[in-house]
């Protein structure tokens, strides 16, 4: 590569991956605004009566968006430092998944309003507008659910169980008479009744079948609010956590027991909360 090429594969980089540029944040300014105006014909050509009317222009505004999009995938490959890095990032998989639909369309029809998806390549605003705290918090939310997973994933287990005797139980007491044709049916109706939607296509018909079906309700409600309970308790542990968290003079080690006078890893004096190290 010579040093032209360098140069000018260099510049490219600033201006697509920084923000610490007017060209950068023109760059992604006009990219966010390219996508929603791609969203928004895609949404637009799904209405009848619109596409009737303008279905040939916005299939070929669908078209113009695909292939700058794919010409802008193809130069952040080229300009990055490591490009498999970036084609398995986030941002690089998203970039890649918002151009598919309109190629496949070629052999699916319909396929293209897949590329609503594209809506995502609109979360590139948290880097424009520098949102660094929003990023923070969005990072301590997905580590908090990844801390309770297992207790959820063992609550998830249980009202899985919960359903199928809900389930079970209906089309015993129903049958086939009332709508309850077969147990996978009725545990349709469980999920559907549990999780507070309430359809209405099937619905219980005798005494006992609608004490059951208020049985599942309330237990619905109760279901509902474990979940919210486990993750706003990690939430506040982990706040505290914080809160309280100091740093070794010595060693620089910070997970100390809040009551912790001494450091665990070399003994050196721990400050107070709130004091500096």
């Amino acid at each position: 590569m010579n040093a032209r090429s360098a140069s000018l594969r260099d510049r490219w980089r600033h201006i697509i991956f920084g923000t610490d540029t007017p060209a950068g944040r023109w760059f992604d300014q006009l990219l966010i605004l390219a996508i929603i105006a791609s969203v928004l014909a895609v949404t637009l050509d799904s209405v009848q009566s619109i596409h009737q009317r303008h279905g040939t222009l916005l299939y070929a505004a669908e078209w113009f968006f695909t292939l700058l999009f794919t010409l802008e995938y193809i130069v952040r490959l080229w300009v990055s430092d490591r490009p498999l890095r970036y084609a398995r990032s986030f941002y690089g998989v998203v970039d890649l998944v918002s151009v598919i639909p309109t190629y496949l369309s070629l052999l699916l029809p319909g396929a293209n309003y897949l590329l609503t998806i594209r809506a995502l390549r609109v979360l590139r605003v948290f880097r424009v507008l520098k949102l660094a705290q929003l990023m923070d918090e969005a990072n301590q939310l997905g580590s908090t659910l990844v801390r309770t997973r297992r207790k959820i994933g063992v609550f998830m287990f249980a009202v899985v169980v919960v359903i199928i005797i809900f389930g079970s139980l209906m089309y015993v007491v129903e049958g086939p008479a009332n709508g309850f044709t077969s147990i996978p049916r009725s545990i349709y109706w469980a999920i559907v009744t549990i999780t507070t939607v309430g359809y209405g296509d099937i619905s219980p018909q005798t005494p006992f079948g609608q004490a059951v079906a208020s049985l599942a309700m309330i237990t619905g409600y109760a279901i509902i609010a474990v979940p919210t309970g486990i993750v706003t308790a990690e939430m506040s542990r982990a706040h505290m956590a914080k809160r309280y968290e100091r740093e070794c003079p010595n060693c620089h080690r910070h997970d100390h027991d809040p009551d912790a006078r001494f450091c665990k890893q070399c003994g050196t004096g721990l400050p107070r909360p709130g004091e500096p190290a």
